[in-house]
């Protein structure tokens, strides 16, 4: 990882500045995507009927440098049970997107909205699989949080450090079958978790403000 994104005030003005011109958008999310793509699926749509969500991406002081927080949700939520993701949730009638990811950061993490500033939104992102679209937002926290995690919602607060997901040696591809078909899928291992799906797709964008090259490796089928 470049040095200057040790230093958590250099790395919001890079990213601030990242996010005021054009956004990656969905090439950079289409990286991490499981192979084959559904058909139709686009992550740049937004349908009318789809439900609207947003989600936090917060910088922050952790132990081993500029951190952000992942969630590994409790298996018996309805969406998305067991998987690592980014703290965030439905976007309430009469809240903006901002303010829902705020908010869900507070009730799932605890977390502090005074202490965060946002400075940014990354591009809309369509989880075909939910039927959401997700807003997310870049955020930064001076200190360190004092993470409260609900235990209704999250089994686990996973701390990643930026050096890990922009680690390339952390990339990889994993197999399942999705309805009876094959499917490939790209993963980030971060500390020990292989976040994949929509989580890393929207990473993949975040990624991408710090290295443009950001990607998964080529697929290698895995050895009979």
């Amino acid at each position: 990882m470049d040095t200057a994104f040790n230093d958590l005030r250099a790395l919001e003005t890079v990213v601030r500045a990242r996010l005021a011109e054009p956004l990656p958008g969905a090439e950079a999310q289409r990286r991490f995507a499981p192979r084959p793509l559904r058909t139709g699926w686009r992550p740049e749509l937004v349908p009318d009927d789809a439900r609207r969500a947003a989600a936090l991406v917060l910088i922050y002081p952790g132990v081993a440098g500029p951190s952000i927080p992942l969630t590994v949700r409790q298996a018996d939520l309805p969406d998305h049970g067991g998987q690592v993701s980014l703290p965030g949730g439905k976007i309430d009638r009469g809240e903006t997107a901002a303010e829902a990811a705020l908010r869900e950061a507070h009730e799932e993490l605890g977390l502090d909205a005074s202490a965060v500033r946002l400075i940014g939104p990354l591009s809309s992102f369509w989880v075909v699989v939910s039927g959401f679209v997700v807003f997310p937002f870049v955020g930064i926290a001076d200190r360190r949080p004092e993470f409260r995690p609900a235990a209704r919602e999250v089994a686990e607060l996973v701390e990643a450090p930026l050096s890990e997901l922009l680690d390339p040696a952390r990339r990889g591809w994993g197999e399942w079958a999705r309805e009876g078909v094959p499917v490939r899928f790209p993963f980030i291992d971060i500390a020990g978790h292989k976040v994949w799906g929509a989580t890393a797709m929207i990473l993949s964008e975040f990624g991408t403000l710090l290295d443009p090259a950001f990607a998964a490796p080529p697929y290698q089928p895995s050895a009979p």
